[in-house]
């Protein structure tokens, strides 16, 4: 299995532009590929928490938790305010879900998280990351701009709604069938109650195979 590579202690940033923090990660046998906008500010990172959706009060990981283990606290450490790593890599490898973002470079038009108040510099080659993940059927994204980002880079046509999901035309790029699926965001900030976050993941996980 390809290990977790951690890029989050190499500061590229310049004063206006920052780089994305992280490797892609993209297990063996990768057939779900979530990417989202780009992470939070390292302030906002829970401890020791070197990975996607690093802010403790974002709900991905408690989701996942939920879906696959009947318990939304599986992968979280409440008494230190951080999630459990090893146990989240050992997981991810295990049913070969990777995560990446839609930017390696941005801009932060405000000090806060809102993708609304981000500005893209550099997309991701998404292509390039797919096809170091042959078997990926499933590309994920939980929010309007790296749903957005991922149509423009892709020339998709048609941008699926929350919940919906769209197949990839085939190209020189692309020549596998692939889906794009669109799930709310993970964000408490999203109007829409934990259960029926779960609900609309489990149906994901379930397209994908993943689950029954």
């Amino acid at each position: 299995m390809l290990s977790y590579k951690n890029q989050a202690n190499i500061d590229r940033s310049t004063a206006d532009l920052e780089y994305h923090p992280l490797h892609p990660f993209l297990p063996e046998g990768c057939s779900v590929l979530f990417l989202g906008s780009f992470p939070p500010a390292r302030k906002r990172w829970a401890k020791g928490f070197d990975f996607f959706y690093p802010n403790y009060i974002n709900d991905h990981w408690r989701i996942e938790g939920a879906i696959f283990f009947g318990d939304k606290l599986h992968f979280v450490d409440e008494a230190n305010k951080t999630f459990r790593l090893p146990e989240i890599i050992d997981f991810l490898n295990d049913k070969g879900i990777g995560f990446f973002d839609t930017a390696t470079a941005v801009r932060r038009l405000k000090d806060n998280a809102s993708d609304k108040f981000l500005e893209i510099v550099e997309p991701t080659d998404i292509p390039a990351l797919l096809r170091q993940i042959p078997q990926c059927r499933v590309i994920v994204t939980t929010g309007e701009k790296a749903t957005r980002t991922i149509c423009e880079t892709l020339s998709l046509s048609e941008v699926p709604g929350v919940g919906q999901y769209v197949k990839i035309p085939q190209s020189s790029a692309i020549t596998t069938d692939i889906y794009l699926y669109r799930l709310p965001s993970s964000s408490r900030a999203y109007p829409l109650s934990l259960d029926k976050k779960v609900n609309a993941y489990r149906q994901m996980f379930e397209f994908a195979g993943m689950i029954n």
